[in-house]
């Protein structure tokens, strides 16, 4: 059986980003994976604020420079929010291998705590670190 132009215009046409709305749960998973790579990534910034600490004092200098600037500032809220989801949503993800808040509405509600203690975790990490 052939398709005619008729018929193919007649078939409902797939999903898209467009049209079509992702729920929360999958989002959550998404970010997951995301932040995942952002931590490897800010982790790179971690380890040449370590090595220049050890090569000496003006390696140092350029380091820390960089990471005070505003740049630099932003790198590291990116990767401590990061830092946060991605340990919250780890943890949820652990409560799910134990067969735990595996219902939709459990898991609406545990995407919604991950995300609120993210932000939080991540502001007051933020304030104890420029109240000190």
């Amino acid at each position: 059986m052939t398709d005619t132009p008729a018929a193919k215009r007649q078939r409902p046409l797939s999903p898209h980003l467009q049209v079509y709305r992702l729920p929360l749960p999958a989002l959550t998973s998404i970010a997951h994976r995301i932040t995942g790579v952002g931590l490897t990534v800010g982790t790179l910034l971690l380890v040449w604020w370590l090595v220049a600490a050890a090569a000496g004092p003006d390696a140092y200098a350029t380091a820390s420079g960089f990471i005070a600037s505003p740049i630099g500032l932003l790198l590291m809220f990116g990767w401590t929010a990061a830092l946060w989801y991605h340990l919250l949503n780890g943890l949820r993800h652990l409560i799910w291998d134990g067969a735990k808040m595996l219902t939709l509405e459990q898991s609406y509600s545990s995407a919604k705590l991950v995300i609120g203690g993210a932000v939080v975790a991540t502001v007051v990490t933020w304030v104890v670190a420029f109240a000190v």
